[in-house]
């Protein structure tokens, strides 16, 4: 086939068929499986497609064709994903609820690369998510999308990189005194409610930093179907590889107090690599949530669940516990484990991008819970 130019009125994006959306995932497995084989991340993700939050157009698969002239034939050049998803929109203290999107999955195979495909594919769904699946004369808030190419590329195509840093422990036993007897586990029962106080104490979170600063302040909402599909894409590769013995289901986060208004908790989710990656197996605190964040006893009661976390870490075979973008009491917690971590600021992988819907700019534009549950 004789390739067309990056900017040929003969390339078009469309919404991929299934047979389109299983030969891209064909085609994408080499870089994404990770542990898992070409057959497993199939059906890893044929059983990530009918989750609650993707199932019914909640992910949107979509490809940049080919269409020659004179011909209804049309050639897949390069894809991408999309998932709906459930966010906050606050400014001057008045919080709403808004649209926005997670884009993944962005593969464009060996042979298409370096000819402009991946930036034509990412700008036309870059405008077309601010428009999609919202209400008539509506739009989405924004969009997110976690980058492994660095900064540049997708801040040239409308994404502008957000603070995407992280601080580490290692995985290790840990004693059982000293607090971790007020340690609970959680269980897939518990997040509902859970995720009911979060969400409230988020957006009194919203209005107030909204309201003091002036600027728009936004967040996604990290709510049962957000944690759900992180949950399975763990258990699917550990009920393929055996890697932990015992439920899962039974060992979702760990909290620290039965009062609401009290209470401190997390949430925490495996990602298992190859023993030949220089990456670690990671348990990352997807979110930590902190009611009465002002109480200096807080302090405290994150170090118990960082020990509790360390210790789940070692049991499953990973290498470290991580947690995205900590406050300044997180990073004291962390360091009361291990007193030379720091945190690190990340220039090439996992770099949070957001691209603004709304009014004005993205420079006026807070991200606040910006953590690892919002990846995609």
């Amino acid at each position: 086939m004789d390739l067309p130019k990056h900017d040929s009125p003969h390339l078009h994006l469309v919404v991929a068929t299934p047979e389109e959306l299983l030969a891209q995932q064909n085609a994408n497995s080499t870089e994404w499986r990770g542990t898992l084989s070409l057959e497993a991340y199939l059906r890893r993700e044929e059983h990530l497609l009918n989750l609650p939050l993707t199932r019914n157009g909640g992910l949107t698969a979509w490809m940049l064709v080919y269409t020659p002239p004179d011909s209804e034939s049309r050639q897949v050049i390069c894809g991408c994903e999309s998932i709906k998803k459930k966010a906050l929109i606050a400014k001057d203290g008045k919080v709403e609820d808004a649209v926005a999107h997670g884009v993944a999955s962005v593969f464009c195979p060996p042979k298409y690369r370096g000819k402009g495909y991946a930036g034509r594919i990412i700008e036309e769904v870059g405008k077309r998510l601010e428009g999609w699946q919202v209400g008539e004369g509506e739009r989405s808030a924004f969009s997110v999308l976690f980058s492994d190419i660095g900064k540049k590329f997708y801040a040239r195509h409308g994404w502008q990189p957000f603070p995407s840093a992280h601080i580490a422990l290692p995985a290790q036993s840990t004693d059982q005194e000293r607090g971790m007897s007020a340690v609970r586990l959680l269980k897939d029962g518990d997040l509902a409610e859970l995720c009911e106080a979060d969400e409230k104490l988020m957006r009194s979170k919203l209005a107030s930093s909204s309201k003091s600063s002036g600027r728009s302040t936004v967040a996604l909402v990290s709510d049962p179907v957000t944690l759900q599909w992180h949950a399975a894409r763990e258990d699917f590769v550990n009920g393929e590889l055996r890697l932990c013995q015992g439920s899962l289901q039974d060992r979702r986060g760990a909290i620290i107090g039965d009062e609401p208004g009290s209470r401190v908790w997390c949430y925490w989710t495996r990602l298992w690599t190859k023993p030949q990656d220089e990456a670690p197996s990671t348990l990352h605190i997807t979110r930590l949530v902190i009611e009465n964040e002002e109480d200096p006893a807080k302090e405290e009661a994150i170090v118990e669940l960082l020990r509790a976390a360390q210790s789940e870490a070692k049991a499953s075979g990973m290498d470290e516990v991580q947690l995205w973008n900590p406050s300044e009491t997180t990073v004291a917690a962390f360091r009361q484990l291990g007193p030379k971590v720091e945190v690190v600021h990340r220039e090439k992988e996992s770099i949070a991008s957001l691209r603004w819907y709304g009014e004005g700019s993205w420079e006026d534009v807070d991200w606040a819970c910006n953590e690892k549950y919002g990846w995609c």
